[in-house]
Order: C-alpha cells, then sequence, then structure tokens
C-alpha cells in the first residue's frame, strides 16, 4: 500500500504520460476509494500541480492555466483562488465571494436582512448548487481551507460516505450555519429548516422559528 505521498507522486507520474484521467480510473489503479483520491486531487491542486476538469484531472501546464485576479475573502482574507468560490448574490445584483463554505455560511451575518441567494460547488463534481439545498460535512479531518471545514455535496449519500471516512456532521444548509456561527461563538438565534427557496432574507429564517 502506498503512502498519501507516493500516491500522488504516482498521480502525476500518470499525468504526465496520459495528459488527462478520471478520479474513477485512479481509484482503480490504486485500489482506494474515489474520496481518497478527491483528496490527494483536492491536495495536487492547492500546490498547483493539477487543474480538475468535469469528472476529470489534468496537469496544471502552462496551457491549461488562466489568468485571473486575485480576491481576498472578506471574512478571513485569505486570497481567493478556487475557481468555484462560494457566492451570495444580494438583492439579485451584487456578488460576493468568499474563499471556502466555512467563510461563505459566516458571510451570511453581513447580509441578513437583505434577501439572498448562494451558489455553492459539489465537493466531487464541481456542479453548482443552491446553497440551501446542498448537505454540508462540518468539522471532517479534510480542511481544503478554513476551519472547521464545510464541505459541499449535492446528494446526501454523498455527504454521509464522506464523513464516513474522513469525520465530521452531515447537515443541512440551515444546521450547517448554525453549527460554524456557534463554533466561532457568535450569538445567533435557532434557525428552521428552509422550504427550498430560490432567495431568502436570513432574518425571516429566524423569525419563522419563533411563531
Amino acid at each position: 500500500m502506498l503512502t498519501d505521498k507516493e500516491r500522488k507522486a504516482e498521480i502525476l507520474r500518470i499525468l504526465r504520460e496520459k495528459k488527462e484521467v478520471t478520479v474513477k480510473e485512479l481509484s482503480h489503479i490504486f485500489g482506494v476509494s474515489a474520496m481518497t483520491i478527491y483528496r490527494d486531487i483536492r491536495e495536487l491542486e492547492r500546490e498547483g500541480e493539477v487543474k480538475r476538469k468535469h469528472g476529470s484531472v489534468a496537469l496544471n501546464t502552462v496551457e491549461n492555466k488562466e489568468t485571473i485576479p486575485i480576491k481576498s475573502c472578506p471574512i478571513c482574507e485569505k486570497p481567493i483562488t478556487r475557481s468555484h468560490p462560494y457566492k451570495i448574490i444580494v438583492e439579485g445584483s451584487k456578488i460576493v465571494e468568499a474563499c471556502c463554505e466555512h467563510c461563505g455560511l459566516m458571510l451570511h451575518q453581513n447580509y441578513a436582512e437583505k434577501n439572498v441567494s448562494a451558489l455553492t460547488y459539489d465537493f466531487i463534481t464541481e456542479k453548482p448548487i443552491n446553497a440551501l439545498d446542498a448537505y454540508y460535512v462540518v468539522g471532517s479531518s479534510a480542511v481544503p481551507c478554513c476551519s472547521p471545514s464545510v464541505i459541499p455535496f449535492i446528494n446526501k449519500d454523498d455527504a454521509e460516505k464522506f464523513s464516513k471516512g474522513f469525520g465530521g456532521k452531515v447537515l443541512n444548509f440551515i444546521d450547517a450555519y448554525n453549527e460554524i456561527i456557534n463554533r466561532m461563538n457568535i450569538n445567533i438565534k435557532s434557525c428552521c429548516s428552509p422550504q427550498q427557496p430560490v432567495s431568502f432574507v436570513l432574518k425571516d429564517l429566524n423569525k419563522k422559528n419563533e411563531v
């Protein structure tokens, strides 16, 4: 069995030969779960070695690299380097981005009285998700950015599988929001579960629970 470091080095070797490969292929080659491969790819992506595409991964060569301006996260001030950061759309026009879902959830406090919608991206496929519809694994051992980590999934089954491998709680949007806020020692009132609106006002979600 290869160590994590050895497996990542082997992934890079395979990519130099094949140029592009799917997670399923890598999982079969190494005899490990897809979640383990996704973790390796995330780490290699942070190191600037690879670039994820839809369902596959390629070397981050000059041809694949994109020149984009680097923004700072309004919560932690880290540079926003993800190609698909957490987004809050305020009043249908202004777009505010955060470096990760942890900061994205905290950022909602700044717009608690505004009508907003929010967009995140599935950890496995990178497909966009209405943030209210996503399932989040909070506090796992996988920390791609800020801690405690918040990892989004489209499917609850995927979130639960990830949680079994890396720990953490599987929560809906409101519960994940409250979990992060409470862990960061910020006082808020408990919120009820959303009814899958396209947009929402955070303070209104709080009021529903008071009735």
